[in-house]
């Protein structure tokens, strides 16, 4: 009797392991559950409706940009100017409607004009010159922070911009981007619905349309892609220009919940966003990462920083959790895109 040949690895299916590899959430996931599981331990308030609702609001508008960002890191840049363009782009809104009476439909689509302009600009500014888009969006940063205190300031002489609520059209646009909705006698914020609805776009656009394999490839070598056809000008300035967007969105959001604004808000942020992509799944180089990790990686710092304001601690310890995590996510994507690079072959 004649045995059967030993089967062929290559043509059997992967293992479950190797399929989860392959997912750069995978990180993120475990990371969300074991947050979740330690503060619903240490603290009832966290998963009260109340405190759901609390920490899922907190995680929304940082989910976002969070979402944008990993979209424009998968394709290998950054952007340092997303956090001021979320003031940037309020701003434009606020000057608009409560100072020269605009109604706030036409300030929202003036103000998202400009944003995707300034995305624009950056993206051309990047591949015209050749330089680090860390350094092109730094200048950005400091132009638009720069733009922000002085135009406030000489606008209303002070650095706030406030009196939304009794502009023309606030009621409509204020129902869209800044309304809440009841589930169990608690009110939610239309923001989770809209860090919901972004998140399935860009990741439905990243892993299931030909512009997402583009996005992969350029991130992870430019001068192939290049070679084989990819549009690696428009591919990237559109990312720079998604980011500006969602900033827009963020910064209306914001506007209109809490109709007024300052010329100083959002600096800093930027460094949450990017982290929050780093931890869903993102590396630094480029070429990896997922639009859903960046939304656990978001969740991740609602739940955190709720958590901790639930159990009394000293907010101060937020800081150590964000290290400890950003360190921790590195090291556990490099560890997974190296045994994914492996499972692939």
């Amino acid at each position: 009797m004649t045995s059967a040949p030993p089967a062929d690895e290559r043509v059997g299916s992967p293992r479950l392991l190797d399929r989860l590899v392959l997912r750069p959430e995978i990180g993120a996931l475990l990371g969300a559950l074991l947050v979740f599981v330690f503060f619903s331990t240490v603290t009832e308030q966290f998963l009260s409706t109340g405190g759901v609702a609390t920490w899922l609001d907190d995680a929304s508008t940082l989910g976002i940009m969070a979402v944008a960002v990993a979209l424009l890191m998968i394709g290998g840049e950054f952007d340092l100017s997303a956090g001021v363009m979320t003031a940037s782009s309020a701003l434009v809104t606020a000057i608009l409607a409560t100072k020269l009476g605009w109604n706030v439909w036409l300030a929202l689509l003036v103000s998202l004009v400009f944003a995707l302009a300034v995305g624009a600009l950056n993206g051309w500014l990047v591949m015209r010159t050749g330089l680090p888009s860390f350094i092109v969006t730094l200048g950005t940063f400091l132009a638009l922070q720069g733009l922000n205190l002085g135009i406030t300031r000489l606008v209303t002489g002070t650095v706030q911009v406030s009196g939304m609520r009794s502009a023309e059209g606030y009621s409509s646009a204020g129902y869209l981007f800044a309304s809440t909705f009841t589930i169990g006698g608690t009110s939610f914020y239309v923001s989770i619905v809209w860090w919901i609805l972004f998140t399935v776009i860009a990741a439905t656009v990243l892993v299931r349309t030909r512009f997402g394999n583009w996005i992969f490839a350029v991130g992870g070598s430019a001068l192939s892609s290049r070679a084989v056809g990819v549009p690696v000008v428009r591919t990237k300035i559109l990312l720079f220009m998604t980011t500006a967007g969602a900033a827009w969105l963020v910064g209306s959001i914001n506007i209109l919940r809490f109709t007024s604004v300052q010329a100083n808000q959002g600096i800093g942020l930027e460094f949450q966003f990017i982290i929050a992509a780093v931890i869903g799944g993102c590396l630094l180089t480029g070429g990896f990462g997922s639009a859903v990790g960046a939304a656990i990686g978001a969740l991740i710092f609602g739940m955190a920083r709720q958590g901790i304001v639930y159990a009394n601690w000293n907010s101060d310890w937020f800081q150590l959790f964000l290290g400890v995590m950003l360190l921790a996510a590195v090291l556990v994507n490099n560890a997974l895109r190296r045994r994914a690079e492996r499972v692939r072959r």
